[in-house]
């Protein structure tokens, strides 16, 4: 297991593709499903200094609670189509938003928050939980991260879940 995440990359890019084979190393051979997305939280924090990054995870079938995450405290509860989590499950879809405010129903777990990116976890056919990265900063996400984190959760649902 890698102590240390190492990067040289100065594109976004290309942090990302230094990035990912150390998450595979690090969360390769763990079984626990805490520990992995724990390691993935912290490994996507210390990467790209994310305001807020963690998973919510699929407790019942109208209701997300919140697993593992780095950054400030957190809503714990997540109703299915509500919010951009809520959303992202219930559409099975990543979903970008570049101004929080402007999403109808965001929930606002931290008034810090101004730009956010979640990305379902799916394994055949159904939402595991999903993936949740929030800015401080307004449009501080793009197709880059939208694409890359994309792969990311499609790579842990069938590996970690």
């Amino acid at each position: 297991m890698a102590e240390e995440l190492i990067f040289s990359s100065e594109t976004k890019a290309g942090s990302y593709s230094e990035l990912f084979p150390q998450i595979k190393a690090l969360v390769s051979g763990e079984i626990n499903l805490t520990a992995n997305l724990a390691n993935v939280s912290a490994a996507l924090k210390s990467a790209f200094d994310f305001f807020w990054v963690g998973f919510y995870l699929v407790e019942t079938e109208n209701e997300l609670v919140l697993g593992p995450f780095q950054g400030p405290v957190a809503c714990t509860r997540i109703r299915k189509g509500k919010g951009v989590c809520g959303s992202s499950w219930e559409q099975k879809k990543g979903i970008l938003v570049p101004n929080v405010d402007e999403f109808p129903g965001h929930i606002a777990c931290s008034s810090a928050s101004k730009s956010e990116v979640v990305i379902p976890l799916i394994k055949n056919g159904a939402v595991l939980g999903v993936l949740d990265v929030d800015s401080d900063k307004l449009n501080d996400f793009d197709q880059t991260d939208f694409d890359y984190l994309t792969e990311l959760c499609s790579w842990l649902a069938e590996n970690s879940f």
